[in-house]
């Protein structure tokens, strides 16, 4: 890796510093934007950006110097917010490829801890598809595992829905390895992903419901001869956005409904109720659903629902392979 320009630091207007095309953060935080930049008009710009420089003719034969960011687009920003005219910056001393800008890049969001999950997987996998790398470099170049890699690539096998959902905060990574588990079962991965999303539940809860439904994958084989049963569990699933498992005995059998929390169990009651009094028409025009759970700015984040131990995290940061997934 080259070094930096006469190992000084220059000043360099803002508007003369082009964006870095291969920057893999999509999402910048608007509201910590605007605390960074009221910071930048009390302290200054403290840490310099670096960039690349390289020497472009102008229509009158004469040169410019043109810079392109390398690393530092939320300070770069930030100044513009903060009406900032130039910021300090490093030069690097020769003008890098696209595959090292990437690579600083990345690593430069990751040692800040600045990208969000679906974000470090597409840069990864832009890595892995443009330039050749195999995960075991991208793990040495990052500090991380090969496995880490791997598994954070994954994460885009999952529906846009579900990647947005992650790149948003909604759910959190301990979420991804049960649902991944699912992906051959699209309708039972899609009413889990709903289930994290309207009750809350922790990665525990979630790990527990996939395990239940790898199980009965195995017991529903012996009800083949029973179609029908088979379409009554999903149809009630769909309509109650739970996990419903009718289980047929000699003698009749057992109806299983999910829940998790007393306020569930109203709002699943109420539906029930609903649908049978619609089905005798007693009740016409009201489908008595309810909210799941009321809006309120108290809700906890999706990382506040993941449950596991640091340990556990740590060792599933290499294990939630969701092939390795065991019931």
């Amino acid at each position: 890796m080259s070094g930096f320009y006469n190992n000084a630091i220059f000043w360099v207007e803002v508007d003369k510093i082009k964006p870095n095309p291969f920057q893999p953060r999509k999402e910048f935080d608007e509201a910590k934007l605007q605390d960074l930049a009221n910071s930048i008009k009390q302290y200054g710009v403290i840490q310099p950006l670096t960039v690349s420089r390289k020497e472009v003719q102008k229509e009158d034969g004469g040169l410019q110097a043109e810079y392109e960011l390398i690393a530092g687009e939320r300070r770069l920003r930030a100044a513009k917010i903060a009406g900032v005219v130039a910021v300090p910056v490093l030069i690097r001393d020769s003008f890098d490829d696209d595959k090292t800008k990437l690579e600083l890049a990345i690593i430069e969001n990751l040692q800040r801890e600045d990208l969000n999950p679906i974000d470090r997987a597409q840069a990864f996998n832009r890595l892995v598809k443009e330039f050749n790398f195999k995960h075991t470099e991208i793990a040495a170049k990052i500090g991380k595992s090969r496995e880490y890699v791997s598994n954070t690539i994954r994460l885009l096998l999952m529906p846009q829905e579900m990647q947005d959902a992650l790149a948003e905060g909604k759910i959190s990574e301990g979420h991804t390895r049960p649902l991944l588990m699912l992906s051959d079962r699209t309708a039972e991965q899609a009413t889990l992903f709903k289930e994290i999303l309207l009750r809350h539940l922790t990665v525990r809860d979630t790990e527990a419901i996939a395990r239940r439904i790898a199980f009965d994958r195995v017991r529903k084989k012996e009800y083949l001869y029973a179609p029908e049963i088979l379409e009554m569990e999903r149809e009630l699933t769909e309509a109650l956005g739970t996990r419903v498992a009718i289980e047929p005995k000699e003698h009749g059998g057992k109806l299983s409904i999910d829940f998790t929390s007393e306020d569930d169990l109203r709002i699943i009651f109420s539906q029930l109720a609903s649908r049978i009094a619609s089905a005798k028409q007693e009740v016409p025009g009201q489908d008595g659903l309810a909210d799941s759970t009321p809006a309120s700015s108290d809700v906890s984040p999706a990382q506040a629902l993941d449950d596991r131990t640091g340990e556990e995290k740590k060792r599933d940061e290499n294990t939630f392979d969701p092939t390795q997934f065991s019931i």
